[in-house]
C-alpha cells in the first residue's frame, strides 16, 4: 500500500509527476517548456496587480486599487490552479486551502517580526534614525504588500523554483530562482550589484525556504507581504528602492553611515542586518524542510 492509499502524506515535495511531467526521457526539458505558459499566466497577474498597486502608491484612492489588486491575485491563483489541474493531472497541493488560514497568519507574524529585527539591528548599530509615530493611511502598503507577496511568489516559487526543481533538483533550483529574484530588482530605483546580491541571498533563499518547509505557498505569500508592509508602512523605510506616501514612523540612514551597513538609497533590504536575518531564516527553514523530506521531489510511485 502506498502512502497516498493509506491516507498519509507521501514523502517529498510535490513538484508534478503526471501528464506533461510524467516520468521518461527529457522530463527536464518538458518541465522547462511547461514553465513558459505558467510563467506568462503568473506574470500577467503580476503586471495587473502591480499596476493597480502603483496607483495607490501614487496617492490614488487606495480602496479602488485594492479591489483590482485582489481580483488580479485571485485570478492569477485560479488560472495557475486550473492550468496545473489540466496539464499535470492534480490539484496543486501548494495551494491547499485547508491549511491557508494558519499558514497566512503565521507568515504575517513571522514576516513582521523578521523585519522588525532588521530595524532593531540597524538602530542599535547607529546606522539609522527613526521619528514618530504619526497617523498614516495603510492602504497603499496593503496594496503593494498583497501584489508583491502573492504574484511575485507565484512567479518565483510556484513556477520557476518548482519546475526548476523538477528539472534539475533542489539546489540548482534554489540558486536559479534566488539569482533571478535578485536580478529582477535591478529595475527598481537605486538598485545596484549589492542590492541584487542581498535580495538573492536574504529573500530569494528565505522565501523558497518557507515554501519547502511547508510544501505550500501561503506562508511565503504572507512573509513576503508582511516584510514589505512592516518595512514601508510601519517603519517608513524605502522598500526595494521605493518610498511610500505615508508611514507610522519615518526611518532613514544616518548621514555618512556606510551603505553596506544601511542599504543606502535602496533601503534596508540591501543592508548587512537584513542579509543576516534573511540567511538565518533561510537556514532554519531549509533544515526543517530537510527533516520533513521536502528537499527532494516526491517519488513517481508515491
Amino acid at each position: 500500500m502506498t502512502a497516498s492509499q493509506s491516507g498519509a502524506r507521501p514523502p517529498g515535495l510535490e513538484v508534478g509527476r503526471r501528464r506533461v511531467l510524467h516520468p521518461g526521457p527529457l522530463r527536464w526539458l518538458r518541465a522547462l517548456a511547461w514553465m513558459i505558459p505558467l510563467f506568462l499566466i503568473a506574470m500577467t497577474a503580476n503586471l495587473f496587480s502591480a499596476t493597480a498597486a502603483m496607483a495607490a502608491l501614487d496617492g490614488g484612492n487606495g480602496w479602488v486599487p485594492l479591489i483590482f489588486v485582489a481580483i488580479a491575485c485571485l485570478a492569477g491563483l485560479g488560472a495557475y490552479a486550473g492550468a496545473v489541474r489540466l496539464a499535470e493531472d492534480r490539484w496543486p497541493e501548494e495551494l491547499d486551502l485547508r491549511r491557508a488560514p494558519v499558514d497566512l497568519l503565521a507568515g504575517l507574524l513571522v514576516g513582521a517580526l523578521m523585519f522588525s529585527a532588521v530595524m532593531a539591528l540597524l538602530l542599535l548599530s547607529g546606522g539609522y534614525t527613526i521619528e514618530g509615530p504619526r497617523a498614516a493611511d495603510p492602504l497603499w502598503a496593503i496594496n503593494m504588500g498583497l501584489s508583491s507577496g502573492v504574484t511575485e511568489e507565484l512567479v518565483m516559487r510556484a513556477v520557476i523554483f518548482r519546475l526548476a526543481m523538477r528539472a534539475f533538483g533542489v539546489w540548482p533550483a534554489l540558486a536559479l530562482s534566488a539569482g533571478l529574484f535578485g536580478i529582477m530588482h535591478l529595475a527598481n530605483p537605486n538598485a545596484g550589484p549589492v542590492a541584487v546580491i542581498a535580495i538573492s541571498v536574504e529573500a530569494g533563499l528565505m522565501l523558497a525556504g518557507f515554501y519547502l518547509m511547508t510544501g505550500r505557498l501561503w506562508m511565503s505569500f504572507a512573509v513576503h507581504a508582511a516584510w514589505n508592509i512592516t518595512q514601508g508602512y510601519v517603519f517608513g523605510a524605502a522598500v526595494s528602492g521605493t518610498a511610500g506616501p505615508g508611514s507610522l514612523w519615518i526611518s532613514k540612514p544616518v548621514d555618512g553611515a556606510p551603505a553596506i551597513l544601511t542599504g543606502g538609497a535602496f533601503g534596508p533590504e540591501a543592508s548587512v542586518p537584513a542579509m543576516v536575518i534573511g540567511i538565518l531564516a533561510a537556514v532554519a527553514t531549509l533544515i526543517l524542510a530537510h527533516r520533513r523530506g521536502n528537499l527532494r521531489a516526491r517519488p513517481d510511485d508515491a
